[in-house]
């Protein structure tokens, strides 16, 4: 598998990538847009060096043969689970099995860290990705947190809430 372990050098290419996946008109070449739900980037050079900088962090790297980023995943363990975020694959590649591929790479890091729940927070009234998770064994626990309230990861439209999903590894 091309995938490889983040570095701060990758922030602008990193930025760029999940920007374009989810925000603004190129967001919309691919079905994991959240342009019509939130306004703003989703994520700024800044925060994501931020982010990057928290115990037990790792962000995976999806690269092609010339060292391009085409997706991306934010782990973070948190006790025996592992956290997921921002899993990304460029918009014109998205269903081409990049976005697998990351989620196999997450569980051989789990297991590397012996984390035996992989978590995560997706919006709730995204229900075809909601199913595309469900399909990989992830399932909705019924817990729910509000969106939080940053300009740094967008200003939602609408009410919007978040729903948590695990899968057991």
């Amino acid at each position: 598998m091309p995938i490889r372990k983040a570095t701060v050098n990758d922030i602008p290419e990193l930025v760029q990538l999940i920007n374009s996946a989810y925000r603004g008109e190129s967001s919309k070449k691919g079905w994991t847009t959240e342009a019509d739900l939130l306004d703003g980037a989703r994520i700024s050079d800044d925060s994501l060096a931020s982010m990057l900088e928290k115990p037990g962090v790792t962000m995976l790297l999806y690269c092609n043969e010339n060292n391009a980023i085409e997706g991306c995943m934010y782990l973070q363990q948190q006790d025996n689970k592992l956290y997921l975020g921002l899993l990304t694959v460029a918009p014109q590649l998205q269903a081409k099995g990049i976005g697998k591929q990351l989620l196999a790479a997450a569980e051989n890091h789990a297991h590397a860290l012996q984390c035996t729940i992989i978590t995560m927070t997706v919006i709730s009234i995204r229900r075809e990705l909601v199913a595309w998770y469900e399909r990989h064994g992830y399932q909705p626990t019924g817990e729910t947190k509000p969106l939080p309230a940053d300009p740094a990861v967008g200003l939602p439209r609408q009410p919007l809430e978040l729903i948590v999903m695990e899968k057991t590894i």
